[in-house]
């Protein structure tokens, strides 16, 4: 009965969410560094270099070839993969808060090139930075096209399939970017990106199941005790669980979340949404402050300011 109860005490409160798209409280920057032959390159070292500010910091790539680096301010950043004996390779980014664009760096080797490995190293790199730019102009179309001429000759770019499935759910073609998504984990089967677009075209089509177990497997590969990679993916697998109805299961990813980063606003206001599905009053309003503390100005801030004070009450009762 307490259910119907408060239900109808925050009938401004959206029950159901429609976009599994974290709100990360800092920004989260992945990518990849191969060589010439698409091999990946282990210990690379990838600098971030703020042509905004004076201030760098730098991590290195696993074994993988994989790197992640967390909590970057935002702005514009020139970024470089290097690794002695092998090649460097610069890129420029634009760093938001929450996840970012996947960077793909292919380094070659450190022998003398030829003008014509010059010439083609040239043009894949324009091709590759072609791609890139029309899908920030939401020319998505140009942008697979760009990425399908980049793995007829590097065919082991997981990034490019991972973006030309990102173009392709922009143009809401579910099935192809399903199929790119699948192709990234043929070649890299560890890939917590390519589970992460595997779980959100999944969800969007309401196959609840599958992209459960795809929220799963990216949470499972993306590093959590790294950061921001963990909280990410929990919160994703606490969405399709609220809207395929498994509140107890949502709850304890949004808990995970929360744990993970402390401060994703979103996640705190989505256990408490969860928290009310179930009955739980006071597991709501705790929730439901935390995020007023984390994000007193946020997106839901006027919403739970104004339904907080007759949970409260009921807590008093």
């Amino acid at each position: 009965m307490r259910t119907h109860l408060f239900r109808g005490v925050l009938a401004l409160a959206v029950l159901l969410v429609t976009s599994a798209t974290p709100a990360l409280a800092q920004s989260v920057m992945r990518g990849r560094v191969v060589d010439a032959q698409g091999n990946p390159v282990v210990d690379a070292v990838v600098l971030f270099e703020s042509t905004d500010a004076n201030r760098k910091t730098q991590t290195k790539t696993d074994r993988s070839g994989d790197f992640l680096q967390v909590g970057l301010s935002s702005g514009n950043y020139k970024v470089t993969a290097s690794k002695d004996g092998v090649g460097t390779q610069t890129l420029t980014a634009q760093v938001r808060q929450g996840p970012n664009q996947p960077l793909s760096f292919t380094i070659t080797t450190a022998t003398a090139p030829t003008a014509g490995d010059k010439e083609a190293a040239a043009a894949l790199q324009a091709s590759a930075g072609a791609a890139l730019d029309a899908m920030k102009a939401g020319r998505h179309d140009e942008a697979i096209a760009k990425f399908t001429e980049v793995v007829a000759k590097v065919p082991a770019c997981v990034e490019c399939y991972y973006n030309m499935g990102i173009a392709y759910v922009a143009k809401q073609d579910y099935a192809q970017a399903e199929a790119s998504f699948k192709k990234a984990l043929e070649i890299k089967p560890d890939s917590a990106d390519a589970y992460t677009g595997l779980a959100g075209i999944y969800n969007v089509q309401k196959k609840f199941d599958l992209a459960a177990d795809a929220s799963a497997k990216a949470s499972q590969y993306s590093g959590a005790g790294t950061g921001g990679g963990g909280a990410e993916t929990s919160y994703n697998q606490g969405v399709i669980f609220f809207n395929s109805g498994k509140f107890a299961e949502a709850k304890t990813q949004f808990e995970a979340a929360t744990k993970a980063d402390p401060n994703m606003a979103m996640a705190f206001y989505q256990l408490g949404m969860t928290s009310l599905n179930l009955g739980l009053i006071p597991d709501a309003v705790s929730a439901l402050e935390t995020y007023l503390k984390v994000a007193p100005d946020g997106a839901k801030a006027a919403e739970v300011k104004t339904a907080l004070p007759a949970l409260q009450g009921m807590l008093k009762k």
